[in-house]
């Protein structure tokens, strides 16, 4: 009895041990064929990269970083700058309809397969960019942005590069399809980077969606980083044969934050690989103090096209009619980069926690740069967040569902159609009592309503005339199982309004944004 329980256990050991032996060996081989990857990565003639400190701005690592090569569709970054900047003006909203000219619908693939004629909105179009890369989404929304013309859009799209000290970088159509003309640099899309993040923190979520439904479609993200390494939060991948596999990411977490730009890979896995590399030699050295000033500086402002676009009906493919106002534009000098843009605040932390998978690392001492990315910044007026409009029954087909990013970043109590790139609400009765509707300002979450109208209470006081009618209300919301209150005031009468007020907190020193309720 005693030798055939002791065989027994002696087998089920050598089992046990051969099967922990086969985890080790398939994970080392995947480190062993990552790491070999990012070495034949960096031995690429094509390849340039940098990883900058977001923080404080140091170069924390750099290969070629000063030199041309084609963006690809890492154009479609800004792109989507431009499209956040009028959407802060208030020029465009996220319902906005983009039609569709013939030259957008005949671009190459990848795209959304509008046809002549038709419209998405706004924010369709954007997540088509940062999930698809669709070129079609992003030549209409550079005819829009461009008073009809792509050709003018990328001059505007040049001087905001430009201003954004982005001075190697020049841009000839809106997608990123090939143009021996459109160059940039590793360390100018470093910049683009983290000026997305810093200057437009209310949208930059977006660029975090892996998925969204557009009509019966579920469209994925081509960011393979976002998801399967931690902290990292976006932001755009890029391909042409004459520009190789091109990748910027940004991550933010423990406090540290970098940006990191892979141009020229030879291919997916291997830009990807070199990518994970760069993030888990690097983020340890980066700082975790700094952060309080916006790091990319701009001179004065492209020009200014104010565009009221007319909805495009699918039967008519007729050109875009539009009412245009140009200012004047001085000229860009190298030293555009001495002016700041308006400083954002940081990101809420629930953006930076979208992946499972962690990078190992360990604590080492940052080093000192002595190749600043940016220059000091100078105050300038904070922006204000805003929010999804439900789309309009009037809107043309096609007509998919409204895509939706991250919760944390637009407020599910407003658009309560769940798409592939969220979870629906626990809480559904909570999202029955909005309170006011129209324009309201938010002033905090609490774990508690009468926290939360505590909070509304004390920043009444200091916001002085801009909210004596306004109207506190809190609302509920499921957070990670948790029950939240949204802290906001009701009654304003217009956007203006709202964002007034939103204004006179902020100069009393509490944060808050502006959403249509």
């Amino acid at each position: 009895m005693s030798r055939s329980v002791s065989s027994v256990s002696s087998s089920r050991s050598g089992s046990f041990f051969a099967k922990l032996m086969a985890i080790l060996s398939v994970a080392l081989t995947v480190v062993l064929v990552d790491s070999v990857s990012a070495e034949a990565e960096a031995a690429n003639s094509k390849y340039a990269g940098i990883v900058v400190d977001a923080k404080t701005g140091n170069v924390l690592y750099s290969e070629n970083a000063d030199r041309l090569q084609y963006p690809a569709s890492l154009t479609k970054m800004m792109t989507i700058y431009m499209t956040f900047e009028a959407l802060e003006q208030g020029r465009i909203r996220l319902d906005t309809p983009v039609p569709f000219s013939a030259h957008a619908a005949a671009q190459a693939p990848t795209k959304l397969g509008v046809r002549a004629g038709g419209t998405i909105t706004v924010e369709q179009g954007i997540l088509g960019l940062v999930t698809l890369s669709a070129n079609d989404a992003a030549t209409a929304l550079g005819e829009m942005l461009g008073g009809g013309s792509e050709d003018r859009f990328a001059q505007l799209m040049t001087a905001k590069a430009h201003a954004l000290g982005m001075t190697r970088t020049t841009y000839r159509n809106a997608n990123g399809l090939p143009n021996t003309a459109q160059m940039t640099t590793a360390r100018d899309q470093a910049r683009l980077g983290i000026a997305l993040r810093q200057h437009f923190p209310q949208y930059y979520g977006y660029f975090s969606t892996r998925a969204f439904k557009f009509g019966t479609r579920t469209i994925r993200s081509h960011n393979r980083l976002v998801g399967s390494v931690r902290g990292v939060d976006g932001i755009k991948t890029g391909y042409t044969r004459a520009a190789g596999f091109n990748l910027v990411s940004s991550v933010q977490v423990d406090g540290k934050s970098i940006v990191g730009v892979v141009l020229g890979g030879a291919s997916t896995p291997a830009r990807d690989a070199q990518m994970r590399n760069l993030i888990a030699t690097y983020l340890p050295k980066a700082s975790s103090r700094g952060g309080s000033s916006a790091l990319i500086a701009e001179a004065a402002p492209a020009p200014a096209m104010i565009v009221t676009p007319a909805p495009v009906m699918p039967q008519k493919a007729q050109p875009q009619v539009a009412k245009t106002i140009t200012a004047a534009q001085p000229p860009v000098s190298a030293a555009a980069a001495d002016l700041s843009l308006p400083h954002k605040g940081p990101l809420p932390d629930a953006r930076y926690q979208v992946a499972e998978t962690e990078v190992a690392y360990t604590e080492t001492a940052q080093p000192k740069s002595d190749n600043p990315l940016v220059a000091q910044p100078m105050p300038a007026p904070t922006k204000v967040k805003t929010t999804t409009f439900k789309q309009q029954a009037s809107l043309t087909a096609p007509k998919p569902a409204p895509a939706s990013v991250q919760p944390d970043q637009v407020d599910t109590t407003v658009d309560n159609v769940t798409t592939a790139s969220t979870t629906p609400t626990s809480a559904g009765a909570a999202s029955n009592n909005n309170g006011p509707t129209g324009w309201v300002v938010q002033v905090g979450v609490s774990p508690s309503r009468q926290m939360a109208m505590d909070l509304l209470e004390s920043a009444k006081s200091k916001g002085g005339k801009a909210l004596a009618s306004a109207k506190p209300f809190a609302v509920a919301y499921a957070a990670g199982g948790d029950q939240l209150y949204r802290a906001r005031f009701g009654g304003f009468d217009d956007q203006r309004d709202a964002v007034n007020a939103c204004k006179a907190l902020k100069k009393a020193g509490i944060k808050c944004w502006a959403a249509a309720q």
